[in-house]
């Protein structure tokens, strides 16, 4: 999309030339620190074409992010964290196609990051970081008025973006420094879960030159079909903090698969801290959601309240969350306590450390009051973006920032389901999650999910362990509903090997006792068992 235009910088002589690609290849630069010399070489970008800001975003650990790195005239970018995902929008655009890219139109159509717009910006110019061949970045710069760019331009844009990506490329390749963005990046999820019916995004801004810190935050599901939520605050800086906030987070994860209780998790995290890393202090929020997702069970360890937003409601902190004693408090022996909050379809709920509200020059309840008028439900990652523009602006932090926003997203409501799953034991987790949302939203009752929970879970356990050997194999799932009847097929392609041990088949007994019908076909093809059940007319769960 770069067209021949009337040139607004003169470079036709050769002269003007060669004085405008030496503005990118002074010597002088080379007694720059790194974050000097992205700057200055981003001052000269807009002086050389007489614009009003240019930014440098680079490609994340993921590959799959750009991340604001370095600005001039939009600092707000770096300040806030911004993200763009490789292929959308503008910049991730220039990533995918690793080409120049011109665009006149800068609105919510046509650019992920709201600051762009609401900076006014009317035309945008990028181009790629290339280093031997592998992209790193891309550069661009913009207008606050109509403006043409000439490939002369375009050209020269393209030398100082390879300056740039010479400069990032060595410091990338430095060991020390890749050893300890390495280490950031790791700890830090590089791609949240996709989970149908939650919507999830996050920011995450260190704060000053971009040093690592002990903030964190995760998102991960357990086998019951449960969803999990943890943010906090190792107390800090530096790479011990980091490596301590890494083990804090290992260890979240592992006791939330034995407990189903926030409080119990945090509990016994603080005993394991407490008894292993007495050093170590740190806040943390940790909730878990239901696996119908209409509520969430939420503990607070030493950490600020999260913010909840329902629509047409003022948003307010979850204040029905007592704050126990933060996590490796030596003198802590009070239990902790579980918050159960329902979230309605369509509410947010905000997760956030103290460095999104903390400021010296005003108290701490204020910065809680602007964050609450700030927080609106919708998608979370426009709500990521809100909040830090109007608690972050242009401010260079002071603290670290992390950032952890859901949407609870009404629900969609298939009357047919299909679902393919491997032919082991772990799976049974997974259908049962996916009955107990999918059943109430055709309206199934209490006691008809549960009695369908338990028949279809004797039909899929009786697939996976007679249908397939050692090899394993596929079970496929089809759930129906008609007006007041669901119908759900279990099959596999497997040939069913005799039971082991004595008094079995109670499970197909169980079958034909809660439901109205149960068919069960074996041929060589396989196995096929087909339940209908007629839903009772009480209210649906």
């Amino acid at each position: 999309m770069l067209a021949s235009m009337p040139r607004a910088v003169d470079m036709k002589t050769a002269e003007d030339r060669l004085r405008r690609i030496e503005a990118v290849t002074d010597s002088d630069l080379a007694h720059l620190s790194s974050e000097e010399l992205l700057q200055e070489l981003l001052d000269r970008v807009r002086e050389v074409l007489d614009t009003d800001t240019a930014t440098i975003l680079l490609l994340d650990e993921s590959g799959q992010y750009l991340v604001a790195t370095a600005s001039s005239g939009i600092e707000e970018a770096v300040r806030q964290g911004v993200r763009v995902r490789v292929g959308e929008g503008f910049a991730g655009r220039i990533a995918a196609q690793r080409e120049p890219y011109l665009l006149k139109e800068i609105s919510s159509n046509t650019v992920v990051n709201p600051l762009l717009w609401q900076k006014g910006l009317r035309t945008l110019v990028g181009v790629p970081l290339l280093a031997e061949g592998k992209l790193l970045g891309i550069l661009h710069t913009g207008t606050l008025r109509e403006r043409e760019f000439d490939e002369d331009e375009v050209q020269w844009l393209r030398v100082a973006a390879d300056r740039i990506a010479v400069h990032v490329y060595s410091q990338l390749t430095t060991t020390e420094r890749n050893a300890a963005t390495a280490l950031q990046r790791s700890l830090l999820p590089a791609e949240l879960p996709q989970i149908s019916g939650l919507d999830f995004g996050s920011r995450y801004v260190p704060a000053e030159n971009l040093g690592i810190s002990g903030d964190w935050y995760d998102v991960f599901p357990l086998p019951s079909g449960r969803v999990c939520m943890a943010i906090g605050d190792v107390v800090g800086r530096g790479l011990p903090a980091a490596m301590a906030m890494g083990r804090l987070r290992t260890a979240v994860r592992a006791y939330a698969l034995d407990n189903g209780d926030p409080a119990e998790v945090l509990t016994k995290i603080d005993r394991h801290v407490r008894h292993f890393e007495q050093d170590l202090m740190a806040t943390v929020a940790y909730a878990i959601w239901d696996s119908s997702f209409e509520r969430v069970h939420l503990s607070l360890a030493g950490h600020l309240a999260p913010v909840l937003a329902i629509p047409g409601e003022p948003s307010r902190l979850v204040t029905e969350a007592a704050v126990d004693a933060p996590i490796g408090v030596s003198s802590s022996t009070q239990s902790r306590h579980t918050a159960t909050v329902d979230v309605p379809s369509g509410a947010s709920l905000l997760l956030y450390t103290d460095g999104l509200v903390e400021r010296r020059h005003r108290p701490l309840d204020d910065g809680l009051r602007l964050l609450c008028e700030a927080v609106r439900s919708g998608p979370a990652y426009l709500l990521c973006a809100e909040v830090m523009s109007k608690l972050v602006g242009s401010e260079i932090p002071a603290d670290d920032i992390a950032v952890l926003a859901v949407r609870r997203q009404a629900p969609e409501t298939p009357r047919k389901l299909d679902l393919e799953i491997n032919a082991v034991p772990e799976s049974l987790a997974e259908v049962r999650s996916e009955l107990r949302r999918w059943l109430p939203s055709v309206g199934a009752s209490e006691d008809d999910t549960a009695d369908l929970l338990i028949a279809v879970g004797e039909a899929v356990a009786n697939s996976i362990e007679h249908a397939y050997g050692p090899q394993g194999g596929k079970v496929e799932l089809r759930l129906e509903a008609t007006d007041r009847e669901v119908e759900i097929g279990i099959s596999d392609t497997g040939t069913w090997r005799a039971p082991r041990g004595a008094h079995r088949g109670r499970g197909t007994q169980l079958m034909r006792q809660l439901c109205d019908e149960a068919i069960i076909d074996h041929d060589q093809t396989g196995t096929r068992v087909v339940l209908r059940k007629r839903l009772s007319e009480g209210e649906s769960a």
